[in-house]
């Protein structure tokens, strides 16, 4: 249980210290109440749960690194700057490939 309480103190700062966070969570709230409009099938559900699960994921660790990054070196450095760029490509990737999925799930069922 203390385990739980820790996870979800993370997922609640995490809501609270990051826009994106919270502009990904309503952008899987709509993508939700879109699925159930539409119909979706228990396939569709996994993979759309699977994707804001990988994208909600993506910005957690996102987050982490780049706070670790600032208090290890909270000066500019060059190699804190390549992982944090890498780690915005990370989120980047994740948040594309999604939205990737989405235009074809989404668009299959408005488009048909």
């Amino acid at each position: 249980m203390n385990s739980i309480k820790w996870a979800l103190f993370g997922i609640r700062n995490t809501w609270r210290e990051e826009m994106n966070f919270r502009i990904e969570i309503t952008g899987a709230i709509v993508a939700s109440i879109t699925s159930w409009y539409l119909g979706f099938d228990w396939l569709e559900w996994i993979i759309v749960i699977g994707c804001i699960t990988i994208v909600l994921a993506a910005e957690m660790i996102n987050t982490a690194i780049e706070d670790l990054c600032n208090k290890v070196e909270p000066a500019i450095d060059p190699a804190v700057g390549k992982i944090k760029d890498m780690m915005a490509g990370f989120t980047l990737l994740s948040s594309l490939g999604a939205t990737l999925i989405g235009v074809i799930l989404f668009g299959r069922h408005l488009f048909s």
